[in-house]
């Protein structure tokens, strides 16, 4: 077990590029504990409605309101970090989180935080026409300086960058995807009926928030690069240097012809800019992009959320097996049970686990030494 404070970067960032460079056989194992009785101690304190719990270093940063000094939000995650225990590949790590998809807002899409969440919907024109409703030629899109939510991301990057320096990695804000972040901002089903009547201007808006969205990552990771140790996102994973998340969750609803129309040419843009690159395969929908997705060889890997009410990562076998084969990592969120049937029957390298159990501290321990055999 490791804190923040005994963590091992050297060693730690060594392993995790071994696993980056297909030369580890094992896979990476990540577990994370907050202590119950200091959990409901802090929950009381500052008046949470859930107890802290796993990954809670990564909670919803739209709790606190956008006047909220950033010292003050930062000092409470702080206290967070001091608390979370740390096992296998496990690190500590912290990202602004205003829900998936900020760039829609950061465009100008009209967006309201609830206590977990981000909502964001199509904006309105000076005159009051939605976005909904304009046609696709009249719509574009420009990065606002002064838009107080990109403001407040950029602000929480800088100050966690400054006060943790090189004890904690501070990962990129959940950017979104670029059919997502358009769906939020025209509607999701003018979208899906625009891909077919109207795909050269689909194609034309995917490009510009495209372009935007690497002003962005660019403009956070050059904070990051700066002090932190390394980079991360939402996920459980570090990257050495650029790495990212990305997703389409509208892709769920689409062919694999659309899907390599609109979505292929915004990740193979992105990937070549951004080395250690996944792609975030969310519910059985997304499956038949598989083979696009394995095909693209700057992408480094593939995240599998088989979704609610699905079977877990386990009963899965086959996809994660063609997933590896096809020379891409694979990032799973999984029981302990399920970690150790997908170490039985495929073998660890090339998988990065998080455990998702409420394990004790040996029982933990044990589990890291099962499945990495050190």
């Amino acid at each position: 077990m490791l804190t923040i404070d005994t963590i091992e970067w050297s060693e730690f960032s060594q392993t995790w590029n071994q696993w980056w460079a297909g030369t580890l056989d094992r896979p990476m194992v990540m577990f994370e504990r907050i202590d119950p009785a200091w959990a409901r101690v802090f929950q009381k304190k500052h008046g949470l409605a859930e107890l802290p719990s796993r990954e809670a270093s990564l909670s919803f940063t739209g709790q606190f309101g956008l006047e909220t000094p950033t010292d003050e939000v930062l000092q409470f995650y702080q206290e967070l970090l001091d608390h979370i225990e740390f096992y296998g590949d496990a690190f500590p790590k912290f990202w602004p989180n205003y829900g998936p998809g900020v760039v829609a807002a950061f465009l100008g899409g009209d967006y309201r935080i609830t206590r977990d969440t981000t909502w964001i919907t199509p904006p309105k024109t000076k005159d009051g026409v939605s976005y909904s409703t304009l046609p696709l030629d009249e719509i574009s899109f420009a990065h606002n300086p002064q838009h107080p939510l990109w403001r407040r991301v950029y602000a929480l990057t800088a100050g966690a960058v400054i006060l943790w320096k090189d004890r904690v990695s501070v990962g990129i804000t959940d950017l979104g995807g670029n059919l997502d972040v358009l769906a939020s901002l025209i509607g999701s089903e003018r979208l899906a009926m625009e891909m077919i009547d109207n795909p050269e201007q689909v194609e034309r808006l995917c490009e510009e928030i495209t372009r935007a969205w690497m002003h962005y990552y660019e403009q956070l990771y050059a904070l990051i690069d700066v002090d932190s140790i390394g980079c991360s996102c939402w996920a459980a994973l570090w990257q050495p240097e650029r790495g990212y998340m990305f997703q389409s969750d509208f892709a769920y609803m689409i062919s694999p012809e659309m899907f390599k129309r609109f979505v292929i040419p915004d990740l193979a843009a992105c990937a070549e800019k951004i080395p250690y690159s996944f792609y975030h395969l969310d519910g059985k929908g997304q499956i038949p992009h598989v083979d696009q997705l394995i095909a693209l060889d700057s992408l480094r890997g593939i995240q599998w959320i088989p979704g609610d009410g699905a079977p877990p990562p386990e009963e899965w076998l086959s996809l994660l097996e063609k997933i590896i084969a096809g020379g891409k990592r694979c990032q799973l969120y999984v029981s302990a049970a399920g970690a150790r049937r997908i170490v039985q029957e495929l073998g660890g390298k090339g998988f990065a686990l998080y455990i998702t159990d409420d394990l004790s501290p040996s029982e933990a321990e044990t589990l890291v030494k099962e499945l990495t055999g050190e």
